[in-house]
């Protein structure tokens, strides 16, 4: 039996995938969350084989809990995702992720998938690996895609200069930096055309 955790924002989704699921024999929904908080919480206490994480879930995002509960436990992730930028797979595969699939993925094929994560192989959509390939580099330096993640949550120079520990007036060069090379006017967009196109 593969012991899985659901994780999705989404209710009606997550719990529809739940149902789905559990018609399969050898497959468990042993628990389910609603952000990604709560994935690693759940993580922790139940332990699955598998978590099928939604890529796109508050406060962080699965990416996020899929790093933290790979730190400390031996479940595999899934990624799901309806956004499925090339970047995003990059680092998910470098987070140890064995699984990248759209969320039109259909709850068959996706327990298929889940089976052949369980037994040691890796799944990528060959739509988002083909995308992954073409791909244009990103232009940011590390530290300007580190203010660019702190700027996402709508905090002040500031509040990112102190999650960062970089001086107020340095944080401002380097989004100053990051606004001119992505060719938008304020650091709300430039983080959030860094997270489109999953840099960050």
């Amino acid at each position: 039996m593969i012991r899985l955790l659901l994780a999705d924002d989404e209710d009606l989704l997550r719990s529809a995938l739940a149902a789905l699921l559990a018609l399969e024999d050898d497959l468990d929904v042993v628990a389910e969350a609603a952000t990604a908080t709560d994935a690693v919480l759940r993580a922790r206490e139940h332990r699955p084989d598998i978590a099928v994480l939604d890529l796109e879930m508050p406060p962080t995002d699965g990416l996020r809990a899929a790093e933290e509960i790979r730190a400390e436990l031996p479940t595999q992730i899934v990624i799901v995702t309806r956004h499925a930028r090339p970047a995003v797979l990059r680092r998910a595969l470098a987070a140890g992720v064995r699984g990248f699939v759209p969320k039109t993925t259909p709850a068959a094929r996706l327990a298929e998938i889940v089976r052949d994560v369980a037994a040691g192989r890796r799944y990528v959509d060959p739509d988002i690996a083909a995308a992954a390939l073409t791909e244009d580099d990103c232009p940011l330096s590390d530290r300007e895609l580190q203010v660019l993640r702190a700027a996402r949550t709508g905090a002040s120079v500031a509040e990112i200069a102190a999650e960062v520990h970089l001086a107020p007036g340095t944080v401002r060069n380097y989004l100053s930096a990051a606004m001119g090379k992505l060719g938008v006017s304020s650091r709300h967009a430039a983080a959030h055309r860094a997270w489109q196109q999953g840099w960050i």
